[in-house]
């Protein structure tokens, strides 16, 4: 298949996508139990919740101030050929802080979550059930709800009920069972999970402020923007057209996450039209922003009228960026449940770090022949404008990767999400990051009564070899090779020529 032929097969994706998905509502739709120990474990999900606020008085009815998990019609289902024993299936909340108190080891062996013979003899827990033990930070967790299967039943229903969130922490939701013999165990039914002010997960909450801000910045910028380029419309370059464009797809997308946020936090279902959206106006945000800086470095349209050969190899280069960015906040964003980031998804990541990796290269590369050749020609204007372009990158260049060392340090550090209330910032710093990089972007080439000065001029003769040739050296002379007599016949005949001269001067 072609490049455009995927890029084609994308967005057919992506406009056949279904148009809302579950979110806060963690839905379970036949999933099967797996072997983690000697336990057999469904992951019901994970979220931060904040602690309810009493006496909320809201218009809203999900910003009412409750914060609680609830269980809604969950069933458990078994084949027939297994139902001829009884059998305990049992659903665990816990918060992070208590995850030592579920499970248990007999003399400090292996640690085991269901309990075995050799712990039920010593009384601490009841053979084939959960072990577990009260928190003392946090009386009455984690909570334990039972069921059980009676003999020849095929399935077997959790009572619904409203588990109220009274202290902020990182809360996840298991079911398990113990016994080896219950093979095919299928769990359906739903749970949902609710912070005080509305559905949106707790690493989330903050975010919906966070892209509002975003928003009024990026009308802020484009108001300072499309005012200088109404005014200087006539001194318009190629390149501020295409600043135009970044600031206009910055503009939809900051607005486009803060509605799919607002509408996510007040239903508690994630609308998923809204989010792909998002997702897309994002990926092409960065895709044009990378090519605009790659080709500002190879001086495109200020002092080179066109990239020539090199142009296929950048719009190739942007279109692989925009498929990899594409699949991978696709898979980040849509349909996202619980508050977890699995590690499968890390084979996608690598390909877009190495691709912004080839970008910065490529860059710095073109920017240090750009600037070689403006100050050889003494193009003053241009290389301080390019010079102090560079100056910011470097700058936006090294921050990231501190701030990239510093996301590994923090994800590296907290394996089980209790840094959950700070995990938002990770994301809105590359926004910023990029959000101040345009900035300075547009501070440096607004367009004003000057702007042509940057402009490419066929004058300057910026394609030329650099070495170049400043004294044209003249053809040199033939040497005239004479006989002897030939030089006596002409000396007399410039003799006689002057003498007819004289004669002429006495008359």
């Amino acid at each position: 298949m072609s490049l455009f032929g995927s890029i084609a097969a994308l967005l057919c994706l992506v406009c056949a996508w279904p148009l809302k998905s579950e979110a806060s509502v963690h839905e379970y739709t036949g999933e099967k139990f797996i072997s983690k120990g000697n336990a057999f474990v469904v992951h019901g999900g994970s979220e931060g919740i904040y602690s309810a606020i009493p006496n909320q008085n809201e218009s809203s009815i999900a910003a009412n101030g409750d914060a609680y998990i609830r269980f809604e019609k969950i069933t458990f289902k078994r084949p027939k050929e297994l139902s001829n024993f009884s059998s305990v299936i049992q659903a665990i909340i816990f918060e992070v802080d208590d995850r030592e108190t579920i499970g248990g080891s007999v003399y400090g062996g292996q640690r085991a979550v269901c309990c075995t013979a050799d712990l039920a003899k010593l009384g601490v827990c009841s053979q084939g059930e959960i072990i577990h033990r009260p928190s003392t930070a946090n009386p009455g967790w984690p909570q334990v709800f039972g069921v059980s299967f009676g003999v020849d039943e095929l399935t077997t229903s959790l009572q619904s009920r409203s588990i109220q969130i009274t202290k902020t922490g990182m809360y996840n939701l298991y079911f398990i069972h113990c016994d080896p013999h219950l093979k095919e165990l299928a769990v359906e039914g739903k749970s949902v999970w609710k912070n005080p002010t509305g559905y949106l997960p707790g690493r989330m909450a903050p975010l919906l402020n966070f892209y509002g801000f975003m928003s009024l910045a990026f009308v802020i910028l484009g108001v300072f923007w499309f005012s200088q380029y109404a005014r200087f419309w006539k001194e318009v370059l190629p390149l501020q057209n295409c600043i135009t464009l970044v600031i206009t797809l910055g503009m939809l997308e900051m607005a486009l996450w803060y509605f799919d946020y607002a509408e996510f936090n007040e239903s508690g279902i994630r609308p998923t039209g809204t989010t792909v959206w998002a997702v897309t106006f994002g990926t092409v945000k960065r895709t044009v922003s990378r090519l605009i800086i790659l080709m500002v470095s190879m001086g495109y349209g200020v002092v080179r009228p066109t990239l020539g050969g090199l142009s296929s190899k950048v719009m190739m280069l942007g279109a692989t960026f925009f498929l990899a960015s594409e699949v991978l906040e696709l898979v980040e964003n849509v349909g996202a449940i619980s508050d977890l980031s699995g590690k499968a998804r890390l084979f996608l990541v690598l390909p877009v770090a190495i691709l912004d990796a080839f970008f910065i290269l490529w860059i710095f590369t073109s920017l240090s022949a750009t600037l070689s050749k403006l100050q050889a020609r003494r193009m003053l204007a241009k290389l301080d404008i390019y010079r102090k372009f560079t100056n910011a990158l470097a700058v936006a260049v090294i921050v990231s990767v501190g701030w990239i060392c510093y996301e590994l340090y923090f994800k590296s550090t907290d394996v089980y999400n209790e840094q959950w209330q700070n995990a938002w910032i990770i994301p809105a710093f590359w926004q910023v990051l990029s959000f101040s990089l345009l900035c300075v972007i547009c501070a440096l080439w607004a367009p004003s009564q000057n702007s042509m000065r940057y402009a490419y001029d066929a004058s300057e003769e910026f394609d030329k070899d650099d070495t170049m040739t400043f004294i044209k050296p003249s053809p040199m002379a033939t040497k005239d090779v004479r006989s002897p007599a030939e030089v006596r016949t002409l000396h007399g005949a410039n003799e006689a020529s002057n003498g007819g001269l004289e004669e002429d001067k006495r008359e």
